[in-house]
């Protein structure tokens, strides 16, 4: 798994800082994590190939982190993409994208299957060979679902110095990275473990915005490498962070430290937007 972090402010445009939006590599498969505005000046940034795109996760319909779909939605019609896009998403989603799309006269080249989630329940919307994706049920004023992503096991790796050792066909390899001996021309037997060496264990990534603390996240994320939980506020700014359903920086440390996650990453961080004539200078 490798993650980057496209965007991870809140609620406004602040200098350096852009909307919501990641993108998690499993293998050679692209997922993109909330789609704020500017998502595809980042992607441009960071050089991800944004072509591979299959699968799109939305957690919720609040602008910061949904504003910049419609455009890289149009942008794949200008490049005549002719894959299938899945977007998971609570309720609305679809409607959006519609609605633009009609009022634009955005005619998609390619297929775009919705997928809507209950953002109120934890369970499995998406599996593959590589990995597995469940909704987090998170506290939020819309329906909000956050994201887990866990790795599946991978098959143990061949060693090259057996294969050359042993002059073993590359017919016979799938065999043998499934658990299969190999069997000598004189009717010897070498052992699976000596031909090849464990897989690195499989990995999980948790991504959690926008909520309040919740016991149902501590239970979902539980145990998992890699969390990314929101922190739109310090803890000077606990009683706003109530009111608007948010969390404090120390109040994401907690579910962390409840939940015994390997990793936290903090982010989505509110700045108070100012016009006086100081910052115009």
């Amino acid at each position: 798994m490798f993650l980057t972090v496209l965007g991870n402010g809140a609620g406004g445009p602040f200098h350096g800082r852009h909307y919501t939006a990641q993108v998690l590599q499993v293998d050679n498969q692209f997922f993109l994590i909330d789609c704020g505005e500017g998502t595809q000046m980042q992607i441009f940034k960071y050089r991800v190939k944004a072509d591979r795109f299959r699968h799109i996760f939305i957690s919720h319909l609040h602008g910061d982190h949904v504003c910049g779909l419609i455009g890289l939605l149009t942008s794949w019609c200008l490049k005549k993409r002719s894959e299938t896009l899945h977007i998971y998403a609570p309720t609305g989603v679809q409607e959006l994208v519609a609605t633009t799309a009609r009022i634009c006269g955005i005619k998609f080249p390619y297929t775009i299957e919705f997928v809507e989630v209950d953002a109120a329940v934890h369970q499995k919307i998406f599996e593959n060979s590589k990995v597995e994706v469940w909704t987090i049920p998170l506290n939020h004023r819309a329906p909000t679902s956050g994201w887990l992503f866990r790795e599946k096991q991978r098959q143990p790796n061949i060693l090259k110095s057996k294969i050359d050792q042993y002059d073993i066909h590359y017919r016979y390899i799938p065999g043998i990275k499934a658990g299969d001996d190999f069997v000598l021309p004189n009717g010897d037997v070498i052992p699976n473990a000596e031909l090849t060496s464990p897989a690195l264990p499989p990995r999980s990534y948790a991504f959690c915005s926008d909520t309040a603390p919740s016991d149902a996240v501590v239970e979902a994320v539980r145990g998992v490498d890699l969390l990314y939980h929101e922190a739109t506020f310090t803890e000077d700014h606990t009683e706003e962070a109530t009111i608007s359903f948010h969390s404090t920086a120390a109040q994401a440390a907690g579910i962390a430290r409840r939940a015994g996650v390997g990793h936290l990453l903090i982010g989505h961080p509110r700045q108070d937007w100012r016009t006086d004539e100081t910052d115009l200078i």
